[in-house]
């Protein structure tokens, strides 16, 4: 028998421990919040005695079952009310449900006919329905054949409709892939699905072979389109070179009236419109193949694909033309290497400006940066090489209309305009070796006769042409020139230079045109010009007297050329001649004319001389002095005379008047030292009267002379070419003294012998010494008077050895 726990409650009457009321309380309240009973049934069980735990819940269920009693004994009349209130409910249920029942199989009788009809209309309207159906899918059926029939008959039509049928083709896509059900025919479908991506890839193997061709096509008419524009800007430039020099007049003029406007309006007008001959020349080439195939790779959404495909070949295209004059001589392709370029981006910019963003103004730069750069690294090269002026201006003069085709595309032209720029001194210095060749030649080949002229037009070709007519009265023929054929010869090979200058600067020379014509103009004037004549004169050549002549006088020719060759400048510059004329400059041929003039006084000097040994006759110690005075001096006077009447005719007066001072200035020279040569011992008085006499004919001569010269230069002229004989005059006037020891006074000898050499009086007072007594038998008085005039010589002679 099990033994009783502490605190375990008493069994129950059914065997089992009955529970506390903690637990009872503890359980029915866990039932009456509807908590799960299930850690109680666990404990329970997990101690091993579920008993308590089914005592707990009898004593709940007993308790609940004795609420309810005490709940129906309290409601119970109310019970018994709402049963019989149900049974009446039941019984009322019973007749409506007899009274519905009674309906429905009235309403079934009458409701049948409907219920036929209503199957019939729900049958129609499903076969409406499927007839609709079907219908809809032939229409769209038929439309997609539709399309592609047209595709088809596009794809036939050609390639200018492939965009039409790729049209065609997205339609049929469009309506595949947005439709609200598939195609019932499969095979349609198939069909239809297969025919959209071949339509694409035929469509752009089409226009791809079409667009090859277009750039074939597009290179050859580059270049004839490049030749057009080319040479429409040098008819637009020609064409305001002939405005310019029609408008030169009214430049000259300090007010324009209504006439000179309306050539400045025919200017503009001219420029104008070689503008719109720009415009019609970029007109000529047909875009429309382009064009096609960009539409069509934008359809096919290749649009990007495209324009990178279209730039690459066309930096190809580019490539390749630079290559044009690889096997061909600089000289004979470059028109064609300019024109290639020229044209490829006169159609590069027609496709940036209406190519719908098929290129970039940073693409059309890039290329053109390229083609300068290349351009650039040419014109360097070949003009490293370039030995002949002429093709250098052709070179250069065709890059500048290339330049000034560019421009008017808005190309920037600064680099290659500064290359033309930088080699001008090049040209210039082969253009100046080909003019020195050509002076040195025509130098060679004139006889240095004056020039006949028998035609008016050999006058105006030879004369007028250069400006340098001594008189605007037309000579009559045949006419002899003051010059001789080098002069004109000179004149056309500068002037030749000039326009060669003026027009590489005004075309590529960049700056300012006169200011750096007037530099090189100056400097074939005096490097060429001036040094080769002066060469010329400088190695004589056998040159006679005449032929030196000949040469003085064409350099006073030349200084009116010089001032017609600025003058040329300027106007082929357009710089008014009222600025050139205040800017006037000195002779540039100075050195020549002074060459010049020195080498025809140098052969009159050794003429002279060549009359001088003539003195050889002179009788030193005659008694008696010539009559008429030596033959040396006849001949040298009727010499100058005759030269004199000859230069007078050719020779300006101031040239003139240099050379006879000059050449009186060499006579009296050779005067004294026919004094102080060695084969003269002693002299006579006689001998001095008869050199007195010679001087006295020289100086007739010389106020002769003067005559030339006008009435108001003749005084100054006289006294001029008589004090060229001024030493040889006063040697005589001391000879001839009856004091000569004044010429020891400073204040005499300053006054009258300021000329004389002391040291020279003294070896000629030392041979006319010994001579003194016939010379003061001659000049003075018997007796007294001859010694003092000895003594005074002695003196003379004695002071001056002591001062040497």
């Amino acid at each position: 028998m099990r033994r009783k726990l502490p605190g375990e409650a008493p069994p129950s009457a059914g065997g089992g421990s009955l529970p506390s009321e903690a637990d009872l309380a503890q359980l029915s309240t866990a039932i009456s919040a509807g908590e799960d009973l299930g850690p109680f049934v666990r404990r329970a069980f997990a101690c091993g005695r579920p008993e308590p735990l089914l005592s707990s819940l009898r004593a709940v269920a007993r308790d609940r079952e004795a609420e309810i009693e005490e709940l129906c004994r309290a409601h119970f009349h109310d019970f018994i009310r709402a049963v019989d209130d149900l049974r009446s409910l039941l019984a009322d249920a019973d007749v409506l449900k007899g009274s519905l029942s009674a309906s429905h199989s009235a309403l079934l009788s009458s409701a049948a006919p409907l219920l036929a009809s209503l199957e019939s209309f729900l049958a129609a309207r499903a076969l409406a329905g499927n007839l609709s159906s079907a219908l809809a899918s032939s229409r769209r059926c038929v439309r997609l054949l539709a399309l592609a029939a047209r595709a088809n008959e596009h794809l036939q039509a050609g390639n200018h409709s492939l965009y039409l049928a790729l049209r065609a083709v997205d339609a049929i896509d469009r309506d595949l892939a947005s439709g609200p059900e598939p195609l019932p025919l499969p095979a349609l479908r198939r069909m239809l699905l297969s025919l959209v991506p071949a339509v694409r890839v035929h469509a752009e193997r089409e226009i791809s072979r079409e667009f090859a061709d277009w750039m074939v096509s597009i290179r050859a008419a580059s270049r004839h389109l490049g030749q057009v524009a080319i040479g429409r800007s040098a008819a637009a430039r020609q064409r305001q070179e002939e405005l310019r020099s029609k408008h030169r007049p009214l430049e000259e003029s300090i007010t324009l009236d209504d006439d000179g406007a309306g050539d400045l309006d025919d200017f503009a007008a001219a420029t104008a419109s070689s503008d719109v001959a720009d415009g019609a020349a970029a007109a000529s080439f047909d875009l429309t193949q382009l064009y096609r195939a960009m539409h069509i790779h934008q359809t096919l959404a290749l649009g990007e694909r495209f324009k990178k495909y279209y730039l690459e070949n066309r930096k190809l295209q580019l490539t390749s033309d630079f290559d044009v004059i690889a096997a061909t001589p600089f000289l004979e392709s470059h028109q064609v290497f300019f024109a290639q370029i020229a044209g490829f981006f006169i159609v590069e910019d027609r496709v940036f400006r209406t190519g719908g963003g098929l290129t970039s103004r940073g693409d059309v730069d890039a290329l053109w940066e390229a083609a300068v750069g290349k351009m650039i690294s040419v014109l360097e090269d070949n003009f490293s090489r370039m030995q002949t002026a002429n093709h250098l201006l052709l070179i250069t003069d065709y890059a500048a209309l290339l330049a000034a085709t560019m421009r008017r595309y808005s190309y920037p032209v600064g680099m290659l305009l500064d290359v033309l720029a930088k080699h001008r001194d090049k040209y210039h210095d082969l253009l100046l070796a080909d003019c020195r060749r050509q002076v040195v030649e025509a130098l060679a080949a004139d006889k240095f006769d004056q020039m006949l002229m028998r035609k008016e037009y050999e006058y105006s070709m030879n004369v007028l042409a250069f400006g340098i007519q001594s008189s605007d009265i037309t000579p009559a023929f045949p006419y002899v020139a003051l010059f001789s054929c080098t002069v004109p010869d000179i004149c056309r090979i500068v002037r030749s230079f000039i326009e060669d200058s003026v027009s590489f600067m005004a075309h590529g020379g960049g700056g300012d045109t006169y200011a750096a014509v007037k530099k090189y103009l100056g400097r074939i004037l005096s490097e060429v010009v001036d040094v080769s004549i002066q060469k010329l004169v400088d190695s004589g050549s056998g040159m006679s007297v005449s032929q030196a002549m000949q040469v003085a006088a064409n350099m006073s020719v030349m200084e009116r050329a010089c001032e017609f060759f600025t003058r040329h400048a300027a106007q082929l510059c357009g710089v008014p001649l009222r600025a050139v004329e205040r800017g006037r400059r000195d002779f540039p041929l100075c050195k020549s004319r002074d060459a010049a003039e020195a080498l025809l006084l140098r052969l009159l000097c050794s003429k002279i001389d060549e009359f001088m040994l003539q003195s050889d006759g002179v009788s030193w110690m005659a008694d008696d002095p010539p009559a008429g005075g030596n033959e040396y001096a006849n001949e040298v006077t009727i010499y100058l005379e005759t030269l004199t009447s000859t230069a007078q005719q050719i020779l300006p007066l101031a040239v003139l008047r240099r050379v006879l001072v000059a050449v009186l200035a060499h006579i009296s020279e050779r005067i004294v030292g026919l004094f102080l040569n060695d084969s003269v011992k002693r002299f006579s008085a006689g001998a001095v009267v008869g050199i007195d006499t010679d001087l006295k004919m020289f100086e007739a001569f010389a106020e002769s002379m003067s005559n030339l010269f006008g009435e108001s230069g003749k005084d100054s002229a006289a006294n001029e070419m008589k004090a060229a004989l001024v030493e040889a005059r006063q040697l005589v006037n001391l000879l001839m003294s009856n004091s000569p020891e004044n010429f020891l006074n400073p204040v005499i000898r300053e006054k009258s012998y300021n000329k004389l050499d002391y040291r020279k009086v003294a070896v000629i007072s030392e041979k006319f010494r010994d001579t003194s007594e016939s010379y003061f038998s001659t000049f003075g008085t018997r007796g007294a008077r001859q010694n003092p005039k000895k003594k005074s010589l002695d003196t003379l002679i004695k002071r001056l050895r002591e001062a040497s």
